[in-house]
């Protein structure tokens, strides 16, 4: 018996031939390893736009001097033996892994990020998880900040929430003692992305929109581990995703509220219960079942104040499905609950 699905068929002789059976792989079209690569290129501007990629793998390996922007969601990314570049990569689902590289400035949103013999580097980063740096010095970050039309949509493809950003929580696999292998990029223009990494000005990426501006970028810019500038801060956590982007422009960005800064934010699903234990209210255990909590801790002077009345005067018919820390007392113990029960659900 022939296997299921052949077809039997008859040679020039008359005798029964068995026609190899068609599987749903044999029709994809095959994929050439050379479009998922930048191999041996100095001095040049190249890179991939919106749409080349689409969430396979990508190599990037011994490059110098080099303009690279990957303008697309990946799985993974590996970077090895590059040389004073300036690197722009797309939201990648996996890991982003650079060994062997030095003087480079990159812009890097990830699930998984590392680095292993690398010295001097500067890193604008996204990562979801905890990054990790290993035999490495030099290493400077600061948090994610870009903009093009198709971003927001390659983190979705890429699975990866725009919320969820641990950038400033290092580890470090390989301590050197008495040396600081890694420090944070201090809060002027010497972390702005621009200072860094110029805009691609070839006919290639003519037509795509880049903005690196944090006030457009599609990460909210966060504070992280720095050391908090006032002594108040206030928690807000919605359950929706409306109106969010329009409490953070108000509070950071409009002119009146530039004291304002945002600490840290994080998206994820709580149970009834969860918001009930957390917050002490049975409240907002019903919102709790309209999809994640994204939360925000703000801080200023007179915080809590000024962030109820943004949020109220924004979002006024929306009030029972966000929670804003009624005082500066709970703001404080809302802080602690709140990511703690996120560290706890996330290891």
């Amino acid at each position: 018996m022939g296997c299921l699905g052949s077809k039997e068929d008859k040679d020039s002789n008359g005798e029964k031939t068995e026609e190899k059976p068609t599987y749903s792989w044999d029709k994809r079209a095959k994929l050439d390893p050379k479009d998922y690569s930048i191999s041996n290129v100095t001095g040049e501007t190249v890179g991939k736009l919106p749409g080349e990629i689409n969430g396979q793998q990508f190599i990037i390996q011994n490059c110098q001097g080099c303009n690279i922007f990957i303008l697309d969601h990946t799985d993974s990314v590996t970077i090895d033996d590059c040389i004073n570049c300036r690197i722009v990569l797309g939201p990648c689902g996996g890991s982003v892994f650079f060994r062997d590289c030095k003087d480079c400035k990159v812009v890097v949103a990830c699930q998984q990020f590392r680095t292993r013999d690398c010295k001097k580097m500067d890193f604008f980063l996204c990562c979801a998880t905890q990054p990790i740096i290993e035999s490495s010095s030099g290493m400077k970050f600061a948090c994610y900040q870009y903009f093009y039309p198709e971003l927001e949509g390659q983190f979705d493809a890429a699975r990866l929430s725009i919320f969820n950003n641990n950038w400033s929580k290092l580890y470090d696999f390989t301590p050197a003692a008495g040396e600081t292998t890694w420090s944070l990029l201090p809060e002027d223009t010497s972390a702005r992305v621009e200072d860094h990494i110029p805009l691609p000005d070839t006919e290639k990426f003519s037509n795509v929109q880049i903005k690196s501006d944090e006030h457009f970028s599609v990460i909210p810019k966060t504070l992280g581990t720095r050391r908090k500038p006032f002594d108040e801060s206030c928690l807000v956590v919605f359950f929706h995703k409306d109106n969010v982007r329009k409490i953070i422009k108000q509070l950071l960005h409009e002119q009146t509220r530039r004291s304002c800064v945002l600490v840290q934010t994080k998206e994820i699903t709580m149970k009834p219960e969860d918001v009930s234990r957390i917050f002490q209210s049975e409240d907002y255990s019903a919102a709790a079942q309209q999809g994640p909590a994204i939360g925000l801790e703000f801080n200023s002077s007179d915080c809590v104040r000024i962030t109820t009345e943004a949020v109220r005067s924004l979002c006024g018919d929306s009030l029972s499905t966000i929670y804003i820390s009624p005082n500066p007392m709970k703001a404080s113990q809302d802080i602690d609950a709140f990511y703690n029960f996120v560290d706890m659900s996330m290891t």
